[in-house]
This record gives C-alpha cells, sequence and structure tokens, in this order.
C-alpha cells in the first residue's frame, strides 16, 4: 500500500527535509583531503543534534552509522570508518536523513574531493544528478511510477557514452516511498523493466525518494563481508543522487532541496509547488 499524505504531513516531511539539506551543506564542506569519513559522520551527528532531530540511518537493520559514506568503486551503503581517509581525487557520495516528529527526509549528493578529477568522473556525477531531475520533473498527476522509472533511463541513455564504453545503471538498488518510514512502497528501478508493469498513478500525496546510481561501466554489484557495503563487481567507480520528493496538488516539491527544488524544476519547464514552510 503507498502512504499518500495530507499537506500538513507534507508540510512536516520538509521540515525533516530541510535537516537533512544542512546535513548536505555540513559535510559537503567536510568532505577534504586527509578528512575520515567517520568525521563526516560525527559533523551529520552535531547537525541532527542542532535541529533536535534524530537519525534514521543508525541502528536501522543494524547499521552502525548516521551516514552513509561511500567512495569511488562504493556505489551505496559504505559505513564511516577512522580507516577511509579521504584523498585528492576521490568522489564520495553521501546519503543522509533526518527524522522530524516522525516523519522522514532521505537525500543523497556525490561530492568531489580536493581537484584534478578526470572529466568523465564530473561527467559521471552530472549525468547521475541530471538524470534524478528529469525523474523528479515527471512527477506529474496522472502520470504512473514508470514514467519517472522511464525519465531517469532515459535521460541517461541519451548522453554521450564515457571513454569507458558505456554507463551502468545499477540493478540491485533504487528509490522508495518515504513517509512516516524511510523505505515504504513503491520500490522505484531507475530502469524500465517490462514485467513490472506501470506501477500505481501517481496523485497529490504521493512521497518518493529518488535515486539513480550509475557506474562508469557494470550495472552489477556485491555485498562486502560487513553485510552493507555495496560495490560495483568490476571496480569501476559510481554516482549516486538522491532528493525526497511529495507530489501536490501544485506539482512537485522537493522535500530535501534548500529552494524546494524551484530552480532546477524549472530548467525542466515545471513550476515547484509552494513550500509550506515559507
Amino acid at each position: 500500500m503507498v502512504q499518500i499524505k495530507t499537506p500538513e504531513q507534507i508540510a512536516k516531511m520538509r521540515a525533516a527535509g530541510l535537516v537533512v539539506a544542512a546535513i548536505h551543506r555540513a559535510t559537503r564542506e567536510a568532505a577534504v583531503p586527509g578528512a575520515t569519513t567517520k568525521d563526516l559522520d560525527d559533523v551529520a551527528r552535531k547537525v541532527l543534534a542542532e535541529h533536535g532531530a534524530k537519525s534514521n540511518f543508525l541502528g536501522y537493520g543494524g547499521f552502525p552509522a548516521t551516514i552513509c559514506t561511500s567512495k569511488n568503486e562504493v556505489v551505496v551503503h559504505g559505513i564511516p570508518s577512522d580507516d577511509v581517509v579521504l584523498e585528492d581525487g576521490d568522489i564520495i557520495s553521501i546519503d543522509a536523513g533526518a527524522i522530524v516528529d516522525g516523519w522522514h527526509g532521505d537525500a543523497a549528493f556525490t561530492a568531489f574531493v580536493g581537484g584534478g578529477h578526470a572529466p568523465e568522473l564530473v561527467e559521471l556525477s552530472r549525468v547521475t544528478e541530471e538524470s534524478m531531475w528529469a525523474g523528479i520533473a515527471a512527477m506529474k498527476q496522472g502520470n504512473r511510477l514508470v514514467d519517472v522509472s522511464r525519465a531517469i533511463e532515459t535521460y541517461i541513455r541519451r548522453q554521450p557514452r564515457p571513454a569507458s564504453g558505456k554507463y551502468g545503471i545499477i540493478e540491485d538498488y533504487g528509490g522508495h516511498g518515504i513517509g512516516t518510514e524511510m523505505h515504504m512502497d513503491p520500490h522505484l528501478l531507475n530502469y524500465v523493466e517490462r514485467r513490472r508493469g506501470r506501477g500505481p498513478k501517481l496523485v497529490p500525496g504521493f512521497c518518493l525518494a529518488i535515486e539513480p546510481m550509475v557506474s562508469l561501466g557494470t550495472p552489477k554489484t556485491e555485498v562486502l563481508s560487513d553485510d552493507w557495503t555495496v560495490i560495483t563487481t568490476d571496480g569501476t567507480w559510481s554516482s549516486h543522487w538522491e532528493h525526497s520528493v511529495a507530489l501536490t496538488e501544485q506539482g512537485p516539491l522537493v522535500l530535501t532541496a534548500p529552494d524546494g527544488g524551484k530552480a532546477k524544476l524549472a530548467e525542466y519547464g515545471v513550476v515547484a509547488a509552494p513550500d509550506p514552510l515559507g
């Protein structure tokens, strides 16, 4: 069952989303050469405390940290550690969440550590982020879940191929519903799988965490012995971007974007819904 939210509930999710946005700002600034991924986790804990919010990652299924820190070939669910030191030229995807008054926010971004990054890495992150926004722009009344998947996949497939030969749209992980829990129905693929059908119709109150994950090679992944860290099977580096989005009567509201998605959605000819928190 898909949980449909009232405008009042969406406003509470927006409050949680703004805490996630604050975590993103702080961890982006902290992701510098010499920092450890545990340092980033400490920064996230501080932001949560400052806002009186709770982590929805810590303890989830036994996860031992506040955020996920996934460096280079790690796709998702990387565990922060004192042993993982950021180096010049690394890329790192930081996935963060927050709970405010029982309502969840969840978002991720890919950061560049230091400088000297290969152009194909810069383009990988751009393609992944823009495919997310294409999916967000497809959150329209009358569309169905598969239309979001199709928008993400279509954007990626239409981009020039990288030097490695292809972009791998990660198959084993995708987006999800969000609300009173972090992960809820429906599961959102980042590509179209015909046998799954068209999925539910998008109506006001429908909330999704839209999160493409793309590698410079394979779409296949494996989980390391810690039972969390997910890497590409061919060792190619990957990017992960995510926003939590609510569909309202006035259009999509990007709950975890500081401006509610107004600027980026305008590039797609979509008007973002008004921010219920002003």
